[in-house]
């Protein structure tokens, strides 16, 4: 009998979360857990790589046993994660030879500034579609080799293994016996030629790191090997798809064609666009990506904004400030109030990504008054969210001459209807929201499930997708563009505010 459930396991920056998929991709069982964040200095924020692979392993066997199966029924598994944080491990015996550093951090913000002064913008930008920033994996594998004693030697010997999480959680699948990525993953690094499709010898040349230390590079669909470790399942599984989290959602939003376009709402906001087989030259606050690629066809592309914070702003509401006890909460208040009484957050806790790309940018909480509650806060922070999401559409938009007629949205912020409307309402576009919203996870799944038998193309896949929730913008359009210039005044009060020099 034919196999026709795929386990889907997503490493997020918080959390991680497994899903076991039915033939029509419904959810039969779940299983999530989330795991320390370590914060050893400002602006640093690091992950045990132990973390991820236990809770991983945990949550893919709670969604097995939820879901009723045995997981030698599986067909497949597919894996997606949070994308340029980088571990590096003891190639013979598998142990992690650090904290892994989280694509949040922002340590090597001067080495990038000195790789800027020294001309390497364009270089950068020719070979990987990305801007020099600390967001990227390249500088943080840099780090590790300088400051981790004996590192650099033992990494020269070939004795080191560096990975995005993808290939920390594959290797460990697979007891150690495959050391690689995809193509998705791989173009996070700022190490991989985008065009040629390999690592790129003079970016390694810039950044002193060996190519020892390399994970062998395949398209995003693509036989991986066979799930041996007896602390992950109970069975050998194919491996089917590996995919970084954004590119994931971008395939489960059915976003196949050229202009399509998702944002994610997750710990940070991701919008793409996708643009099919061209990748998109000149762009300087954008960055090109490539999207979820099956072997034996052309490599698809999409054009990437990236907002570092916008989730983790309500986890700071409710862990730090104490505002609410569940961010669903939000909702409620802001709704409880007409407007945010002229307060305006900017949720640059981690500095700005796009369009700004300012490491040195921090949080703003502006126009307090006596007045000020923690419903207009509340609401603040939720409408900075749709500003910064406006942001990365208006330049995509404005840099690559696309229009983007609709805002696919998933995540789970995508489930707050204050949210979605207030998004719709500054666009000035429709917000589409599907009745699955765990859309990096779905992506892996419908991957995984696509290379092994589940589903036969991507038309199964479009079928697959359904609209929950449709959101039409109702604010007028003069009352939009003036609160949009008055966001811009709050962000230019961010700026550079941590930058020392």
């Amino acid at each position: 009998m034919a196999k026709t459930h795929v386990l889907a396991v997503d490493q997020g920056t918080t959390g991680s979360t497994a899903l076991v998929l039915d033939a029509d991709a419904k959810v039969v069982g779940r299983g999530y857990a989330e795991f320390p964040q370590h914060f050893p200095k400002p602006g640093w924020v690091e992950h045990d790589p132990a973390d991820l692979w236990h809770v991983s392993a945990q949550v893919a066997q709670a969604a097995v046993k939820d879901a009723g199966i045995a997981a030698s029924e599986l067909a497949a598994v597919g894996i997606t994660n949070q994308r340029e944080t980088v571990v590096m491990w003891d190639r013979r015996t598998g142990e992690p030879v650090a904290n892994a550093i989280v694509w949040q951090d922002r340590r090597t913000a001067r080495v990038c500034d000195d790789m800027r002064s020294r001309g390497l913008e364009r270089f950068v930008r020719d070979r990987t579609g990305l801007i020099i920033d600390a967001y990227f994996s390249g500088t943080k594998v840099a780090w590790l080799l300088d400051h981790v004693d004996g590192l650099r030697a033992r990494a020269e010997r070939g004795e080191i293994c560096f990975g995005t999480v993808d290939s920390w959680l594959l290797y460990n699948m697979t007891d150690g016996h495959v050391h690689a990525t995809d193509v998705t993953n791989a173009s996070r690094t700022m190490l991989f030629n985008i065009s040629t499709l390999e690592w790129d010898d003079e970016l390694l040349a810039e950044l002193r790191v060996p190519r020892e230390v390399l994970p062998d590079v395949h398209p995003s669909l693509h036989a991986w090997g066979d799930t041996i470790a007896k602390d992950f399942l109970d069975a050998e599984v194919p491996i089917g798809g590996i995919l970084g989290d954004q590119q994931a959602a971008l395939f489960a939003q059915a976003c196949f064609e050229p202009g399509q376009t998702k944002n994610t709402y997750g710990t940070g906001s991701f919008v793409l666009s996708h643009t099919g087989e061209v990748r998109l030259e000149d762009q300087d606050a954008m960055v090109t990506t490539i999207a979820a690629s099956i072997e034996g066809e052309p490599t698809q592309y999409a054009l990437e904004g990236s907002i570092f914070v916008t989730g983790s702003a309500v986890q700071w509401l409710r862990d730090e400030l104490g505002i609410i006890n569940e961010a669903s909460e939000t909702e409620a208040l802001a709704n409880s109030v007409p407007d945010t009484g002229d307060v305006w957050f900017v949720p640059a806790l981690a500095g700005l990504g796009a369009p700004q790309w300012d490491p040195f940018a921090r949080g703003a909480l502006i126009g307090l008054t006596r007045g000020t509650s923690k419903a207009h806060v509340a609401r603040a922070v939720l409408e900075s969210i749709a500003y910064m999401t406006r942001d990365v559409i208006e330049t995509m938009q404005r840099q690559a001459g696309i229009r983007i007629a609709e805002l696919r949205a998933d995540g789970g912020a995508s489930a707050n209807g204050f949210l979605m409307q207030f998004q719709s309402d500054i666009l000035g576009i429709p917000v589409d929201v599907p009745e699955q919203i765990e859309s990096t996870s779905l992506g892996s799944g419908f991957l995984a499930g696509l290379g092994n038998g589940v589903w036969s193309d991507r038309s199964d896949l479009e079928r697959i997708r359904k609209t929950a929730h449709r959101y039409e913008p109702r604010l007028d359009q003069d009352e939009r563009e003036a609160k949009y210039r008055r966001w811009h005044r709050a962000v230019e009060r961010s700026l550079r505010w941590a930058d020392e020099s």
